[in-house]
């Protein structure tokens, strides 16, 4: 038995599938809320707590990856896994830079999905619980003030507030300033896993944490092939 009963959002417009989810995942002990299309599902997204979103991308009104950015620019922590007919790299490609945690590809094996829920669930809450254990760090980056805990990135002049996937891959940057951040080590602590398309999703995370840096010329974010990252910090 489960100790917590997790609560899912799926969006399915297949009625056959759809109710074979939800029979299956309240077996699971997982309390789910159906919704059959993109704009329904936003709309119960806004108005209840969710532990997790199981989105298929092929759907009417509104498909799964522009769900998938809606719901992002609410909640950036909620873990989203795509259900997709579609098995393109470049699909999955999209899928991943939306800020999924999962992508599986129907016909799927139902125990496969409970295995990549219960991963991607475990990830997420203890990442929660040590968040909520861990005293306020922060770092000087240059002429910024990185504090982690409250997820902001301060200069003099502008205050970014930074996702909890880029004050994770910040923070590691900065314990290991100036030495090489190993890809499978920030991927594995971060994303769980270090497979193609999820280091493809972390070099996103990358561009971004670079844009937000830009403004003081003595910080690099350098790329060394093949092997990870290191941010250097060039003393006046």
């Amino acid at each position: 038995m489960k100790k917590y009963k997790a609560k899912i959002l799926l969006v399915e417009d297949d009625p056959n599938l759809s109710l074979i989810l939800v029979d299956y995942l309240e077996m699971l002990t997982y309390e789910t809320v159906l919704c059959k299309d993109g704009i329904h599902g936003l709309s119960t997204f806004k108005s209840a707590q969710f532990d997790l979103c199981l989105l298929d991308v092929m759907m009417p009104k509104k498909d799964g990856f522009t769900l998938a950015e809606d719901i992002r620019k609410l909640n950036q922590d909620v873990p989203i896994i795509f259900l997709t007919a579609k098995s393109l790299k470049e699909d999955r490609i999209r899928g991943f830079k939306t800020g999924c945690d999962d992508y599986i590809t129907k016909p799927f094996n139902t125990e496969e999905l409970s295995l990549r829920i219960d991963a991607v669930l475990k990830r997420t809450m203890i990442k929660d619980k040590i968040s909520t254990q861990e005293k306020q760090e922060v770092f000087e980056i240059g002429i910024f003030n990185f504090d982690y805990t409250n997820m902001t990135l301060t200069s003099p002049s502008i205050k970014n507030n930074l996702t909890r996937k880029e004050s994770d891959l910040l923070k590691m940057l900065c314990e290991s300033k100036n030495l090489l951040l190993k890809r499978e080590t920030a991927l594995k602590s971060i994303w769980g896993d270090d497979n193609y398309f999820i280091g493809r999703s972390m070099d996103v995370f990358i561009t971004k944490l670079r844009k937000y840096l830009k403004e003081d010329p003595n910080i690099s974010i350098t790329n060394i092939h093949g092997a990870g990252f290191k941010l250097e910090i060039y003393e006046k």
